[in-house]
């Protein structure tokens, strides 16, 4: 079983995940930000991942720790339950609608760590949530999963919905990334041997 568990703690966080790969979509998320869970439980659902995921932060302050160390901690763990990539499809892209929002992830597995997102919401706060804070997740992803990620948000209007099928399609896109290929089971993805 491709697993993982992280335990991550900061002055200003206490985070601890347990991802399985090869899961059915279950979850646990407990952040304290309520908008934050209902991102991550996407993720999950739609990557088919089992994922527990529990966070204590300064929320006194504000949320940017606890988010930006939610990104940083599940890329953790995403880097360690997929090993070397031996047999991966390394490569992962989905577009998710969400009414009159569409977005599209991309994602290359590629040891490098690089975020391209373009995306403009509709309103600076979702509820009570700052939606610049979804770049800190992603970017704190990013860099230690060690994974190239492209985010466009194509169309949309509700800057709730442009922020779910962002992180739908994020799930979609890397269910399909880590995905066992049966045609290259002992190869890693990549000429140089390597990722």
């Amino acid at each position: 079983m491709r697993q993982a568990t992280i335990h991550r703690k900061t002055q200003e966080t206490t985070i601890d995940v347990e991802l399985n790969l090869d899961g059915a979509g279950r979850y646990t998320i407990a952040t304290g930000i309520a908008f934050l869970d209902h991102m991550i439980e996407q993720v999950a659902r739609h990557g088919l991942f089992d994922l527990d995921l529990k966070a204590t932060g300064d929320l006194h302050v504000d949320a940017h720790h606890t988010v930006e160390d939610a990104g940083i901690t599940l890329g953790q763990a995403l880097a360690r339950a997929v090993g070397d990539k031996r047999g991966v499809r390394r490569y992962g892209h989905a577009y998710v609608p969400l009414d009159e929002a569409l977005s599209r992830v991309v994602i290359d597995l590629s040891g490098r760590p690089g975020l391209e997102m373009q995306v403009e919401f509709t309103r600076a706060r979702i509820g009570e949530f700052d939606a610049d804070l979804i770049r800190e997740f992603f970017q704190g992803f990013v860099n230690h999963a060690q994974a190239t990620v492209h985010i466009d948000n194509l169309k949309g209007r509700n800057a709730h919905h442009q922020a779910e099928t962002i992180f739908k399609a994020f799930g979609r896109a890397l269910r399909i990334a880590v995905e066992l290929d049966p045609r290259a089971a002992d190869a890693v993805p990549s000429t140089k041997g390597s990722l």
